[in-house]
């Protein structure tokens, strides 16, 4: 097998090996998922660590029973439910009032389940008409700047963790670019994990020799903060919380599956584009879109935050050519793990930031370079003005569109996330602009590296 050949069954390199793979999926996606609940806590809701990484693992392999055991996707805790969070927390009329936020939480996620639970007539809808009368309007023109966008609204946040320790976050970056470009054998698939073992060896390190960062408030604190691994117990259950049910929280949650969906179908086609298959048509949208709805209506059911497919993992794809969805199967074994040993979450969870945000810079922008090479194969002619207004918006309306897009329906504050906006614009200006010079089926290659393909 040639160095660049891809890998689709990691069995191929032994149990030890694809143990190590896993593992590298589980630190890919473990800044990002324990990040949610982090900030949910921040608006003054009780979201556990550890319930958060029990459903990420579950969800995902729900996923893949769903899928057929087809797709190398993970599911981590979804951003995009954050505005919907912060708005229940600050809720104080009517049966809210007062309400304790324990209690609250329990409602907030019953919105989450409602949410999931859309998916589930979405998939409906494209079981009952096919997902060729569905993707047709999704041509390259509109799903290659959208994984475009994927990549590049998630920049960001790669800048921003680095910036709280350059020299932490550049050995990171260094150390995945030197085990890919120049490692051998296993060491060339696994640039992600050497980069963070490495460089969190460095961190302990310069911990060690009194090296500080900024607290964000004028001060400065240690670089690494070991307090919440000290009080941590060894063995613990995840706090379980059934959700409740109400209108107000309905409202206010369930609207944000309509953004989620559609970035969905862009992340299926992006690794519909990394792997080489068509995911999208086989084994489905439609099981795409049932797994995801059952693993964010599962977490919600039961005090979890919504679940939906991880950029970040893509990206590891990309970097080592391993497409086995075993090895995924693995990270979500791992994190169910984790989520029952809350000594070793918090020490990996003690990780600066930094690190995550030196591996970010590669996963990212190996995301958008996917949406890159989703226009070139598929030969979308960006002289055309009616094909260059279409990328233009969607560009500007994924990047511009940076807090979303907040609106009040029933006195009910809804936000929309920037890539659902930059979604919705791309799809309904390809419908009503003139000069169509896509036709489905003509490109049999690009067709089928967007996830499609006519019969």
């Amino acid at each position: 097998m040639s160095q660049n050949e891809p890998i689709r069954d990691a069995r191929q390199l032994g149990t030890p090996k694809m143990l190590i793979l896993g593992l590298q999926h589980m630190f890919a996606m473990f800044g990002a998922t324990i990040l949610v609940p982090i900030l949910v806590q921040q608006y003054g809701l009780p979201l556990d660590i550890q319930t958060t990484l029990f459903f990420a693992g579950v969800g995902t392999l729900f996923f893949h029973v769903c899928s057929k055991f087809q797709i190398p996707a993970f599911l981590g805790s979804s951003f995009a439910f954050l505005g919907g969070f912060s708005t229940m927390a600050n809720l104080n009329t009517g049966i809210y009032e007062n309400m304790p936020a324990q209690e609250k939480l329990a409602y907030t996620c019953g919105g989450i389940v409602v949410a999931g639970l859309l998916y589930l007539i979405l998939a409906m809808v494209i079981q009952l008409v096919g997902v060729k009368k569905v993707m047709r309007f999704l041509p390259p023109v509109v799903t290659g700047p959208i994984i475009v966008c994927i990549g590049l609204t998630l920049a960001p946040s790669a800048v921003s963790n680095a910036s709280t320790c350059w020299p932490l976050a550049l050995i990171a970056l260094a150390v995945i670019i030197i085990f890919n470009i120049w490692g051998k054998g296993m060491f060339k698939i696994i640039p992600i994990l050497m980069g963070v073992v490495i460089s969190y060896i460095a961190a302990l390190i310069m911990n060690a020799c009194g090296v500080t960062i900024s607290d964000g408030a004028g001060g400065v604190k240690p670089l690494m903060d070991f307090t919440a691994v000290a009080q941590a117990s060894f063995v613990g259950l995840p706090p379980f919380q059934i959700a409740k049910f109400d209108i107000t929280a309905i409202l206010v949650m369930a609207p944000i599956a309509l953004a989620t969906m559609m970035e969905h179908i862009g992340d299926m086609s992006a690794i519909s584009a990394t792997v080489g298959k068509n995911f999208i048509e086989k084994p489905g949208l439609h099981r795409t879109l049932v797994g995801d709805g059952i693993a964010t209506a599962l977490a919600g059911m039961f005090g979890g935050p919504a679940n939906t497919t991880y950029g970040e993992n893509t990206g590891v794809l990309v970097l080592s050519r391993v497409y086995d969805p075993r090895v995924i199967r693995l990270a979500a074994v791992y994190a169910i793990v984790l989520s029952f040993i809350p000594k070793v979450a918090d020490i990996i969870g003690s990780m600066p930031s930094a690190i995550v945000g030196g591996v970010s810079f590669i996963l990212y922008g190996m995301i958008s370079a996917i949406g890159v090479r989703n226009i070139v194969e598929n030969n979308v002619d960006l002289t055309k003005s009616r094909n260059l207004i279409i990328a233009a918006v969607i560009l500007v309306c994924g990047l511009g569109f940076s807090s979303g897009l907040t609106f009040n329906v029933g006195g009910t504050s809804i936000t929309l996330t920037g890539l659902a906006i930059a979604a919705l614009a791309g799809i309904i200006l390809n419908a009503i602009l003139p000069g169509n010079d896509y036709e489905f089926g003509t490109n049999p290659e690009g067709d089928q590296n967007r996830g499609i393909h006519a019969q």
